[in-house]
């Protein structure tokens, strides 16, 4: 059985954590969107049978410090240059990007404008086209919505968002679990930061990009995902001929629901 572990390191002064699993294999950054790196532990075992898994959190997201103080600092650039100095600081010269939720604007970012580092792209019911932001989002882009929430205000809402990213109940300890970093007043500033700077232009403008290039794609998805529809990746997987889409049972977050079918599709198509 393969250790998940959660480990740290300093990126420009600021502590980052993240979990690793495995020895062995070519390196892939898993990165998460609005959620934290929690949504990759269930498949985080499974990927390091054969490769080096790393689910970064961001800064002012899950355990790593920092915080995205404002909007400019959190949109999809941004928070690709943080996550090749992530990558950097570990010292990885190339990986494949695996990218969740708004996580799969940063993978797709990165695979556009960093050619010469990342070798493969998976998206796993991520942000696609012009699928997002959702409404739910799309409200913290008034000032006034982020000035007047607070910690409670945020924690019922991801509570309630929660309720409605999985195919299965999850216990009342995994969501204490996935809601327990924003009980903290960075964390939800973090949040609401990345929220107010979504903006579909980020995968609409790299889609000739991403075309110029024959990198390997794969895309994994919840079929019954309620805020990135599957007919987003439908419609995404017609633009690449090299793209291949596997459906699995699952809601936003179907690590939950499919971690196995998930594991061993990313497994075979990141050492493929």
């Amino acid at each position: 059985m393969v250790d998940v572990r959660r480990e740290e390191v300093d990126v420009d002064g600021t502590r980052m954590s993240y979990l690793a699993a495995g020895e062995h294999g070519p390196v892939v950054l898993l990165l998460h969107g609005t959620f934290w790196s929690r949504v990759w532990q269930p498949v985080m075992a499974r990927l390091g049978q054969v490769c080096r898994p790393v689910a970064m959190d961001l800064p002012g997201f899950g355990y790593s410090d920092g915080e995205l103080s404002s909007p400019e600092g959190a949109t999809v650039p941004a928070l690709a240059e943080i996550v090749h100095s992530f990558a950097e600081r570990l010292g990885v010269r190339q990986y494949a990007v695996v990218g969740h939720d708004i996580g799969g604007a940063i993978a797709q970012h990165l695979a556009a404008y960093r050619e010469e580092v990342v070798t493969r792209l998976a998206l796993v019911n991520g942000v696609v086209l012009d699928s997002w932001p959702v409404p739910a989002v799309e409200r913290f882009q008034d000032p006034q919505v982020r000035a007047e929430t607070t910690v409670e205000d945020l924690l019922r809402t991801r509570r309630t968002a929660m309720g409605r990213t999985t195919v299965r109940e999850l216990s009342e300890a995994e969501l204490d679990e996935y809601l327990d970093p924003w009980r903290d007043e960075r964390r939800v500033r973090s949040w609401m930061s990345m929220a107010a700077a979504a903006d579909s232009r980020y995968t609409t403008e790299v889609v000739d990009k991403l075309r110029a290039r024959t990198l390997p794609m794969l895309l994994v998805w919840g079929t019954d995902d309620e805020f990135q529809r599957l007919e987003y990746a439908e419609r995404f997987v017609r633009q690449f001929p090299q793209a291949e889409l596997v459906r699995v049972t699952g809601k936003h977050i179907p690590t939950e629901d499919s971690p196995q079918e998930i594991g061993d599709a990313l497994a075979g198509f990141l050492t493929g």
